[in-house]
Formats: structure tokens, sequence, C-alpha cells
């Protein structure tokens, strides 16, 4: 009996073994190599970035909760880096991509990004974060779908495509990178493209093809450098059912303005005369409007489509109104991580109010730099998370150099130095993003959602909370905030770890509008964040230092 008992333990322990197994959820594989090849972009051919030879990148395609293993080899000739922008990396800012969590891959060297995409759903893309690679290409889609339990608020579409626009320079990303370290700005672009094309290269193969009578999904993502885009579909309207991993209220558009850095998901259905058709892509807030057009097919079709392109909107109040008419779809079930999914966020006591003001000026050598509360960002050769996870953060960076409530800087003299702040874990947070300037603003922030709450002209006071929409504001994670105005967000900060907070305009992050976030748990347990990965690389001052004791539960 003592050897069938013992049979019959071993038999159950195999099949509990078994069973946990089979519940980790499913991964997904990926071998990419970046290296640099040809690409006209605009009609005129130029260096670019491909990963596996491509331009735009791979489209990630996955499903809530998977992991995601990228095996990446570096075949340019300098360091380089990916993140994964709206990828919450929850309890995981090793794998942020970002310069103040990662080494950059050197040249010649792999890396493998393992990322869980927890708790979302949404349209998303990747992209370059090193020197000013995003110039030259390296990004692509990055869609999560529901899982097949979870009820979607529209039926099945036909199909599922990701438009990738930006605008679009035929300088290199080197010359560009010359240009903003000598202290100049990158100046208008040379044009705006559409999934690597701008219709201007006489190549006019379909970009997609629609059967007659069939709905389609469109994830719609401004990937570019500075310019604010509308995006618009010729004689067909648009059902916005998504937005940057949050399910929206379905209202109809005949265009949307796309900030840089943000996502959209539209239904778009294939009712009018079967024939080709225009989607446009042109520069908002410009003073010489760029245009990129691609072909919207009608399967079988035979008829062009007409020259008379829609027509773009004018002038910022349009787009501000259009950013009041998105409301969050409080009906429809959804991956959401707690508290930050909270239909009752407009109920959290604020425990902290911080105003960030962004400002251009002039380091100690008279170049253009830019800033966060007069303090403009340059990133160690140690990256913060780095320093801060082997105990010598007081050798690389010091907190708080900024106030939470700035006052206006007497001197436009800026001194770039690391610009972090410390938030404490669990906290629920307003931050004010208030904007002197005259030119549009678009944010970011990694590893979190946040509800856009409000924005409006002028300056804020804390009488503009009346103001707030406290029901229905969509989650989201990018936000544009116009000239001579402010926008207000909300969160709780519950992910550990070292998070970028950003201005999405290329030349604006690269000198310094840009600081970190370090969300420490006290407990410094597995519950809150997970252990350094064993292939994370070093570099900097850690590079020989011994790791630090795991956390556990």
């Amino acid at each position: 009996m003592h050897g069938r008992s013992t049979f019959v333990a071993i038999l159950c322990l195999v099949a509990a073994t078994a069973t946990l197994v089979r519940a980790e959820d499913p991964y997904l594989f990926f071998t990419w190599n970046v290296t640099y090849g040809t690409i006209s972009p605009l009609g005129v051919p130029q260096q670019g970035i491909l990963i596996n030879g491509q331009f735009p990148g791979p489209n990630i395609n996955s499903t809530t909760n998977n992991n995601v293993v990228i095996n990446i080899f570096n075949f340019l000739d300098e360091p380089f880096l990916i993140t994964w922008n709206g990828i919450q990396n929850r309890k995981n800012s090793w794998q942020d991509g970002m310069l103040g969590t990662n080494c950059p891959i050197p040249p010649g060297k792999n890396y493998t990004y393992h990322f869980q995409v927890k708790d979302q759903i949404g349209s998303y893309f990747y992209y370059p974060t090193t020197a000013v690679h995003r110039a030259a290409g390296g990004f692509g889609g990055l869609r999560i779908n529901s899982r097949l339990l979870i009820p979607v608020p529209y039926a099945d579409p036909e199909d599922d495509y990701t438009i990738l626009i930006g605008d679009w320079y035929t300088k290199s990303h080197t010359q560009l990178k010359s240009l903003m370290d000598s202290g100049r700005t990158l100046a208008r672009p040379g044009g705006v493209h559409i999934n690597g094309k701008s219709g201007k290269d006489g190549n006019n193969e379909p970009h997609f093809t629609m059967k007659p009578g069939k709905t389609y999904k469109y994830r719609i993502c401004n990937v570019g450098l500075k310019n604010s885009l509308n995006f618009r579909f010729q004689d067909h309207s648009m059902k916005l059912v998504e937005m940057e991993g949050s399910h929206t209220v379905q209202n109809v558009y005949q265009s949307l303005d796309v900030h840089v850095g943000q996502c959209y998901s539209v239904l778009v259905t294939a009712d009018k005369e079967p024939k080709d058709y225009y989607v446009v892509a042109s520069t908002r807030f410009t003073k010489e409007v760029l245009t990129a057009t691609g072909i919207i097919s009608y399967a079988g079709a035979k008829g062009p489509a007409s020259p008379q392109l829609p027509a773009a909107p004018e002038g910022w109040a349009w787009s501000l109104n259009q950013f009041r008419s998105f409301r969050w779809n409080l009906t429809a079930s959804a991956a959401r991580p707690n508290p930050q999914g909270s239909y009752h966020y407009g109920e959290i006591n604020i425990t902290r109010t911080i105003k960030l003001v962004n400002s251009a000026g002039k380091d100690a050598g008279g170049k253009l730099r830019y800033a966060i509360n007069g303090v403009s960002h340059t990133n160690p050769a140690t990256p913060l998370k780095l320093a801060e996870y082997f105990g010598v953060a007081d050798k690389v960076f010091k907190y708080n150099l900024i106030s939470d409530d700035p006052k206006e800087a007497d001197s436009p003299v800026m001194t770039p130095q690391p610009n972090v702040l410390n938030i404490t874990f669990r906290t629920f947070v307003e931050i004010i993003l208030e904007n002197h300037e005259n030119t549009i603003q678009s944010w970011h922030l990694n590893g979190y959602s946040f509800f856009a709450v409000a924005i409006e002209p002028g300056r804020w006071t804390p009488e503009k909370r009346e103001n707030y929409n406290l029901l229905d504001a969509v989650s989201r994670h990018t936000i544009q905030v116009f000239p001579k105005s402010w926008a207000a967000i909300m969160l709780t900060f519950d992910n550990a770890g070292m998070w970028n907070l950003r201005s999405e305009l290329t030349e604006r992050k690269y000198l310094g509008q840009e600081l970190y976030i370090s969300v420490l748990s006290p407990e410094r347990s597995l519950r809150d964040e997970y252990n350094i990965p064993d292939n994370t690389m070093l570099c900097g001052i850690v590079t020989d230092l011994p790791k630090p004791a795991p956390y556990t539960i």
C-alpha cells in the first residue's frame, strides 16, 4: 500500500505541475535583425533603419497577457535601443528600452527583451530611443487583441490594418543629430509618409483592399518627429472605437487630429461606389501644409480615386473641441489594471499636484536646449534605474531638482543634468502640463495610463478643477498641450520602477524636455517589482559591481 500511495502522490504532483505549466500565458518569440538599407519615403533614396529588411518594421500581433520575447541583433554601427510606446511593463521597467533604464545594445551585439502585455488591449507602436534613429525608421505597429472570453463592443471586423503616419526628413539621422548638437532646430520636414510611402514616388499600389459592404478596423498612429497630423478617408467616415488602450464612446468623425505619439482605432465600412479612394495625412499648425496620400481599393474595382482630396480642418480650436468629444466607454469590458481602471477616479483624493512647465533656452555655451521646470535632462553613462538598483544613485544623479510649483525662470540659461522625480508608491497624483510657448506640445508617460481630464487655454489655477471631466475621461498615455494652454492628467503611481515622462517631439526630447519618475516600493518585494533580469546589460559605473540581493515575496 505504501508503494501505491507514493505512486498516486507522484501522479498528483505531475498533474499539478502540468496544470501550472499549461496555466502560464502564451509566449510569442521574435528574432529581429536591425540593419541599414535604402528606403524612399518621399521618393528620394536615403539610408534607413530596417528590421528584418522591412520599413516600417514588422507588426507585432499579440493578445492580452501574452509574453513577448524579442531577440534584437544590432547590425548598425552605433548603439541601439527600442521602446514599446504605451506598453506598461507592469513591475518591469527593466524592459522599457529607455536610456534611463537600459544600456543600449552595442554594435554587433544582441539583447533579448521579455515583457508581458499584462492587462492591456489596444493599438501601440515601437520605435528607437537612441540618438535620432527614429528619424531613419526602426518603428512598427504593436497591437494587443482582447482575449476571446472578453466581449468587444463592436462586431468583429473583416480585417485589421495598421497605418503608421508621420512627418519625414530627407536629411539622414546623423545629419539631424549634428544639427541639434550644434544648437539648431530640425526646421521643417521634407514631407509626410503613410506606412513609409508619400504617394509622390509614382507607386500607386493600394495600401489596403476592402470588400464592398464589409467593415474594417484601422489602427492609426503618428510615429513622426515633430508635427501633428490630420488623417482622413476620402468619402468615408470613421467610427472611433479605441484610443491608446481604452474603448471609447463610438463617435463618428470625418477626420482625426493625431498628435505625435498618439494612436487611434477606427471602424470604416466599405459602403460607397466600388473603386479606389485616397487616405490623406497632412500637417497641422504649419505655415505650409505637407500632405501624403495612399490608396484604399475596393476588391475587384477598377475605377481611379477622385483627385479631389478631402479638406483638412484649420486652427487648433477645432482640435481642442475634438479632444473634448473623446469619452471613455464605461460599459465595455476590457483588460485594465487596478486601481488605474477605476471608474471612480474622480472620487480619489489627490495626494500631490505637480506642475510641469516646458521652456526653450540655451546652455552655458549658447546652444539650444529645452527644459522642464528649468532643468534640461541629460542621460548619464550609467542608466538611472541601474544606478538606483545598485545603490550608487548619489554618484550619478540627484532626486527632485525641480519643484512641484515652479516659478518663471529669471535666466534662460539651462544647466543640462539628469532630471529625476521621486513619487511615493501608490499615491494618486495630479500632473499639470503647462505650455507657455507658441507651439503645440505632445507628452507621453511610460509605464502607465492616465486620465486625461482637461485641456484648456491660459494658465492653470486650482479653480480650474471645476472644469475637469471626473466621470469618463479616456485612460490613455499621450496627451497634447496647445499653445499658451495647459492639460491636466491624474493617475495612481502603482507601478514600481523608473519611468520616463517625455516630449514626443524628437528635438525637444533629444535636447532635454524629459524627466524620469522613480516609483520605489518600500517592501522591495516581488509582489511589487520583478528582479533584474539575468541578461541585463551593464554599463557605466555599475559594470563590475556585484548584484544586490534579489527581491523575494
